[in-house]
Formats: structure tokens, C-alpha cells, sequence
């Protein structure tokens, strides 16, 4: 195992910039200098995407996302993200 390099100081926040952007970090760091992290406040991307589908098939979404009060496709991202994620 090579041995770990030692971070330099920057004169300024561009050339740490430069010097991140261009390293390998595991020749400054072991693995288990790392912790896992979450960011709990970010919202996650959403992309807008087209999809067919038959017209009685949609009709009957929205009739249901009308019973339950909400948007339809609303209905058919949770009905599609729970049946997804279930199986994780």
C-alpha cells in the first residue's frame, strides 16, 4: 500500500479549485477516512417525461386520482414509484 500524501495549503480558493478537480483522491485518503452522508433537504430531480397509453386506460387513472383528490399524474408517479421501490 502506498503511503498517503499529504494535502498543501492553497493560496486561494481557485487553485484548491484546480488542485480537486485534478487529484486522485484515494492517494490523499484510506476508505475508511469516508463516512457516508445523506442531504435530507434536497429534492430530488424530477424529468418530465411522454408516455402512451390507451385512452380507457387514462380515463380510468384520472377517474380514480378525481376520487382520491389528486393530480393524476401525481397518481401514476406514486402508484408506479411504490410498485418499483417495493421490490427493492
Amino acid at each position: 500500500m502506498k503511503k498517503q500524501l499529504k494535502l498543501p495549503k492553497f493560496k486561494n480558493e481557485d487553485k484548491e479549485r484546480v488542485f480537486w478537480a485534478q487529484i486522485d483522491l484515494s492517494e490523499y485518503f484510506k476508505a475508511s477516512d469516508f463516512q457516508p452522508v445523506s442531504f435530507p433537504n434536497l429534492k430530488p430531480t424530477s424529468r418530465s417525461i411522454s408516455i402512451r397509453m390507451p385512452e380507457y386506460l387514462l380515463d380510468r387513472i384520472k377517474e380514480e386520482a378525481n376520487r382520491i383528490n389528486v393530480p393524476y399524474q401525481s397518481l401514476i408517479k406514486d402508484t408506479l414509484g411504490d410498485k418499483f421501490l417495493a421490490n427493492k
